[in-house]
């Protein structure tokens, strides 16, 4: 930690490799953040996708404290878990909604809200349905307010956890099983091995993730 730089924040390798008194505690750093960005405003600006893509490529190293013996089980158990903290975050999100209703729209901007995340979300919301939950996991910012929307809109609880499971589970596993078994592909077939070059990794997923909501506000704009 002394070489520490708060570059690194935003560096997904950096949570997938940290470790505590030599003890590796990737995965449960992994498991925090998903819970954080799809559940607290403070977590929107987090590596999701890019997270959980090198999560697949370092799935062997995540996994070796609770290894199944398999490497098949233990992407699908890794999967499952950050299914499972996706599914808790949104409901957490889902309850600030509920519970703060009008006030988050009356709040001041900070580092950590910003009101004009919350409307783009609402608008998304509105376009979409129940069926925006599944999108927003695939968007950054919206996956972090998409639920606090639904709450807000009073969404039946139970057509919201219908489609927090299946989003969340959808994200997770294409994600982290893209990123283990392209890992392989490329490496087995072409002889590269993707761990060297993450930074490529990264910015192709954000640009990838992020292009859709810089073309959903430049059209926006226009019509304005």
């Amino acid at each position: 930690m002394n070489n520490f730089d708060w570059t690194q924040l935003v560096n997904p390798e950096f949570y997938i490799l940290m470790d505590v008194g030599g003890v590796k505690i990737g995965l449960l750093v992994i498991l925090f953040i998903i819970f954080a960005e799809t559940g607290l405003f403070a977590g929107f600006f987090l590596p999701g996708d890019s997270l959980l893509f090198l999560a697949g490529i370092y799935s062997e190293l995540l996994m070796r404290q609770v290894s199944m013996g398999s490497d098949f089980a233990d992407v699908v158990l890794l999967s499952s878990l950050v299914s499972v903290a996706g599914v808790l975050g949104n409901m957490v999100g889902y309850w600030f909604g509920v519970k703060g209703g009008t006030y988050l729209y009356n709040k001041e901007d900070t580092f950590w809200f910003k009101e004009k995340y919350l409307l783009q979300s609402r608008d998304f919301f509105d376009k979409y349905g129940g069926k925006a939950i599944i999108f927003a996991r695939f968007l950054p910012i919206f996956r972090t307010f998409a639920p606090i929307v639904a709450g807000i809109a009073a969404m039946d609880k139970k057509k919201f956890m219908f489609f927090n499971v299946v989003s969340s589970i959808l994200w997770s596993f294409s994600m982290i099983l893209a990123g283990h078994y392209l890992s392989s592909l490329f490496l087995d077939k072409f002889g590269i091995d993707l761990k060297k070059h993450i930074e490529y990794i990264v910015i192709i997923i954000v640009l990838i993730t992020t292009i859709p909501v810089l073309f959903k506000l430049l059209k926006k704009r226009v019509h304005l």
